[in-house]
């Protein structure tokens, strides 16, 4: 696909995305108040299915390939992210570390198919890591080892599914997740009945309300629905030289909007982490973009 700039509307509607996808961040620190991590994530994809998928055709993929990528993605990703951010890490952390299956994905598919890790991908790796460092550091009450762990597990789970993908290129991106979705909630639903209780879950929908039903609806509409339906049509119109970069604001708007929304510090320590982190994924995401630009400007070799 030849490169074309972003047009002014279409750029705005990745802006919006974005800042749909990084203020989910600290929506899901808002209905984490209300109900159990497990059975949040469960009533998030239960309304990803239902009722998209009455308009929606299947896939023409495996239905193997389906069942990994809600597994992955549901019970993985977010049933992970979500136990995380019960307590164990901020909202504007959580958008940065799990920004870090990019490198997962990376490593898996390099390990599957013999790809070559080239130097850059290598030294973009060692720059977030050392962010990574600088939050076990610096652990407290508000971000624990174990926060860290269960995002980086949810970041490996959400590299797996993107792999996943990756085995059926081309097919409808939404319709893709709300088909994937029905292997998503089961699971959700029957760890949140073994590890959270009947009685965690009755109190958490005995005290569901208007506002807990609004941050459902922005999981499963805004950030679910509308983010990969528009992120799936930009992806049809733009090289994904062009898109992809866009994604590096996920976690300034996430950061943004926990501090906002939720005062979450912004201590040095914590920028200093933004800065090595995003320097990271900046690198992996633009280097191979500027080599091809260099290459194309540099006269061939008399």
């Amino acid at each position: 696909m030849p490169a074309k700039p972003l047009s002014l509307r279409d750029g705005l509607l990745a802006l919006a995305v974005m800042a749909v996808w990084g203020s989910n961040f600290v929506v899901i620190r808002m209905g984490l108040d209300d109900l159990p991590p497990l059975l949040f994530a469960a009533l998030r994809f239960t309304f990803v299915v239902f009722p998209a998928i009455l308009f929606l055709k299947r896939p023409p993929v495996p239905w193997r390939n389906l069942a990994a990528y809600g597994l992955f993605i549901g019970a993985g990703q977010f049933g992970l992210l979500f136990l995380a951010m019960s307590g164990s890490i901020t909202p504007g952390l959580a958008s940065l570390v799990i920004q870090l299956q990019a490198f997962f994905t990376i490593g898996i598919a390099a390990a599957m198919t013999g790809e070559k890790v080239r130097p850059f991908q290598i030294a973009a790796l060692l720059l977030a890591a050392s962010g990574i460092g600088i939050i076990l550091s610096h652990t407290d009450g508000s971000t624990t080892p174990l926060g860290l762990a269960l995002v980086l597990s949810a970041a490996l789970s959400w590299a797996i599914g993107n792999i996943v993908v990756r085995a059926t290129p081309g097919v409808n991106m939404l319709a893709y997740v709300v088909w994937g979705s029905i292997f998503s909630a089961p699971p959700l639903y029957l760890m949140s009945l073994i590890f959270e209780g009947v009685p965690a879950i009755r109190e958490g929908l005995a005290n569901a309300d208007i506002n807990t039903a609004a941050v459902i609806a922005y999981q499963a509409i805004g950030n679910s629905l509308f983010g990969y339906a528009i992120w799936g049509w930009l992806l049809s119109r733009y090289p994904a030289a062009t898109i992809a970069p866009m994604s590096l604001l996920v976690p300034v708007f996430g950061i943004a909007a926990s501090a906002l929304w939720l005062a979450e510090p912004l201590q040095d320590w914590k920028l200093g982490v933004a800065a090595l982190v995003m320097a990271g994924l900046c690198l992996n995401v633009l280097w191979p973009r500027f080599a091809a630009i260099r290459g194309a400007r540099t006269p061939p070799a008399a």
